[in-house]
């Protein structure tokens, strides 16, 4: 474990394999880190679990999230509470604030994804991914339904079930 000296660990963390804390960094009570980049001046609330995850510098993230193997968190994003991310990408200055599954996906610079958003990711036999490109904003209840890519600019419509690629600059919503 490297954790430079400056860094501030709450009580009941676990730390296990390989784990690199950057400078100005907080971990909250009760966090669970495996295999793991976390950069500097990071914030990691209370109860969340990162495995296998690099976490880019100037990040919050959580509380309750659970960061899995292949995610990517860029400088600046955050990821909130109750927020699984598995094997994606996530933007700089991007936000998934709260009660979110982002699994396969890469999103842009400065996404901002609504609560209870998911990417359905696996059809029952195949993966495939969601692209989401810079300055989207996803409202709140939506699922983007993979293999899709949402193109810069866009907004979806709360309440949205999004089965196609958006184009440029576009509203998509369904009901």
């Amino acid at each position: 474990m490297k954790v430079q000296k400056d860094v501030d660990i709450d009580i009941n963390c676990i730390f296990e394999d390989e784990v690199s804390i950057g400078s100005s960094s907080t971990i909250g009570h009760n966090c669970y880190l495996n295999r793991c980049k976390i950069g500097k001046n990071v914030h990691i609330k209370p109860n969340t679990i990162i495995f296998g995850a690099t976490i880019g510098d100037n990040c919050i993230v959580g509380p309750y999230a659970r960061i899995r193997p292949g995610a990517v968190l860029k400088n600046n994003s955050q990821v909130g509470n109750f927020v699984e991310v598995k094997k994606s990408k996530i933007g700089k200055n991007s936000k998934i604030s709260h009660l979110s599954y982002i699994g396969d996906a890469n999103l842009g610079k400065n996404v901002n994804i609504g609560a209870g958003t998911i990417t359905c990711n696996y059809d029952g036999i195949k993966k495939s991914k969601t692209i989401i490109k810079d300055k989207v904003f996803v409202g709140s209840n939506t699922s983007l339904v993979a293999p899709i890519q949402i193109n810069e600019q866009s907004v979806i419509g709360a309440g949205s079930v999004i089965t196609r690629k958006v184009n440029k600059k576009s509203l998509a919503l369904s009901r």
